[in-house]
């Protein structure tokens, strides 16, 4: 199918990572709907689209966190387009403070945000995106987070490891109907993400984290000015879709972690012999997982 005739709905697509995206989506032909809650974003936006003589893509107004105007929106972009053809799960906020001070407020905000936007992203569009039919895409936006954890980001890291699990986990469910999942990892980014605290609901006011250092975060959002830029990694993206990657990683410089998560993970496992019952359901479960890679719909009763 040519781009032009498919249609990707981006959350939080008319800033920063969603707005790279969005571009480099419409640069290779693909008809838009775009999710926004600032209106001034949404301006800018409308203007790059109108200023590079593009189709203005759908606006839609939505907090991700709010599952009825999540399934209005979904309704909406089938009226008006009739087709879903790739979803991709961006919004998000970045907040930091010390994970052993945090407040019920802190985890409900970023958690449900973070994880519950894609959670409620999948719900509400899986269904137009399975009706489209085979070819179509999910991508799930996580981070590096996702695998490398610190001191400051406890609860987005957890929210990021929740994303990686259900994303590889929904790649194994969706293959057998001819339905990609991309799990998105990007590093330092230039965004500016760094500013979600001060963007923070009142509902979810009451932090653990104490009162905003804004000098301290300002200061720390100049690192992000060093990152990739959201148009790069937007088309690195599209091509993990075309290519139908599980995993998109758009930054270079991580390989330092990885070895050291490798040689921890290997080193922290007992020297000792498996009994073959247990060997033999570990198999089991390597093969349905390689089953259901390749397109294979997996039950339990091919677990045991």
């Amino acid at each position: 199918m040519k781009s032009n005739e498919r249609v990707a709905f981006i959350t939080g697509g008319v800033s920063g990572l969603g707005f790279g995206i969005a571009r480099a989506f419409s640069n290779a032909g693909f008809r838009l709907a775009l999710s926004y809650r600032n209106e001034a974003y949404r301006a800018e936006a409308e203007q790059w689209f109108a200023d590079n003589g593009r189709e203005l893509p759908l606006f839609l107004k939505l907090d991700v966190t709010d599952r009825a105007r999540f399934g209005e929106v979904a309704m909406e972009i089938d009226a008006h387009f009739g087709r879903l053809d790739v979803l991709v799960n961006n919004a998000g906020v970045s907040v930091f403070g010390p994970t052993d001070e945090a407040s019920y407020a802190d985890y409900d905000w970023i958690m449900g945000v973070n994880f519950g936007g894609v959670v409620n992203g999948l719900v509400s569009m899986l269904p137009l995106l399975k009706r489209t039919g085979p070819g179509g895409h999910v991508v799930n936006v996580a981070s590096m987070a996702a695998y490398l954890s610190g001191p400051q980001a406890g609860i987005y890291t957890a929210s990021k490891f929740a994303v990686r699990g259900l994303t590889e986990s929904l790649r194994y469910n969706l293959a057998p109907q001819g339905i990609g999942v991309s799990l998105l990892c990007p590093g330092l980014t230039r965004t500016n993400a760094w500013d979600s605290a001060f963007r923070r609901p009142e509902a979810f006011g009451d932090s653990g984290f104490g009162e905003l250092d804004r000098a301290a975060l300002t200061q720390f959002g100049t690192a992000f000015d060093l990152g990739m830029d959201p148009l790069e990694v937007g088309e690195k993206t599209l091509r993990g879709i075309e290519a139908n990657a599980g995993l998109i990683f758009s930054h270079p410089e991580y390989a330092e972690d990885f070895r050291e998560i490798y040689e921890a993970s290997l080193a922290a496992l007992p020297d000792e012999p498996a009994p073959e019952g247990r060997l033999e359901i570990e198999r089991l479960r390597r093969e349905g997982n390689r089953a259901a890679a390749s397109g294979r719909t997996i039950s339990i009763a091919d677990l045991t």
